[in-house]
């Protein structure tokens, strides 16, 4: 069951301005990453539904961070059916994230109040995903889309908020165009977690990382 209500985990979202998107089959890893982003600052972190036995690591990753980051609100992503939402639900996934819109996977999260934030590519998914009750809807890929598509669907539809994953860099520029445009918050995987520092184990690196991530997207934001 989530901990966080639906209200608390888009607060953090909003609130923060970015969301840790991240896999590692190894728990220990995982548990280091979370930790790392922890102390960093992030408040809403996305573990991926990308391999084998992810959903081991997932339930004993809700466990680790229950104790060691309790204000640490712990989603999933890669969601693409009904079934895989109801089974993370089931082990604490605070918020559902997928790479496509699936009307079957809203109504799960709609059932238990677990906020659905569908990956949309046109404005009509975005309609859609929108009459479903998803309040935060992702732009996927926003590296093919751009800052151009936010910015014009923003235009008729001001009221969506929206999540940007996919060609977020933690730099000044590129943050910069993408709140500019007007997303609520952006989703960043690899350019968060160099391969580098997680084969050194240079957790500290990481949490660097996300503290100066944070720092640069309160700057733009003014």
């Amino acid at each position: 069951m989530a901990r966080f209500s639906k209200i608390q985990v888009l607060a953090a979202m909003k609130e923060t301005g970015m969301v840790p998107v991240f896999y590692n089959k190894d728990i220990e890893v995982a548990k280091n990453v979370l930790k790392a982003c922890y102390e960093g600052g992030v408040r809403a972190f996305e573990f991926t539904n990308r391999g084998d036995f992810a959903h081991e690591v997932f339930r004993d990753l809700v466990k680790f961070a229950a104790v060691e980051c309790p204000e640490m609100i712990l989603g999933i992503g890669s969601i693409v059916d009904a079934p895989a939402a109801t089974l993370y639900i089931q082990m604490g996934a605070n918020f559902i994230v997928g790479p496509l819109f699936n009307p079957d996977v809203a109504k799960v999260a709609n059932r238990r109040l677990v906020p659905y934030t569908p990956g949309c590519g046109s404005v009509s998914e975005v309609g859609f995903a929108q009459e479903l009750g998803c309040d935060l809807c992702k732009v996927f890929p926003g590296d093919v889309l751009g800052t151009s598509f936010v910015k014009g669907l923003k235009a008729p539809m001001p009221w969506s908020q929206l999540m940007v994953t996919g060609g977020v860099k933690p730099e000044e520029g590129n943050l910069k165009g993408w709140f500019d445009a007007g997303v609520t918050c952006v989703g960043m995987g690899s350019n968060l977690f160099p391969a580098d520092l997680i084969k050194a184990q240079d957790w500290a690196g990481i949490t660097k990382l996300c503290s100066d991530a944070l720092a640069i997207i309160k700057k733009v934001r003014k």
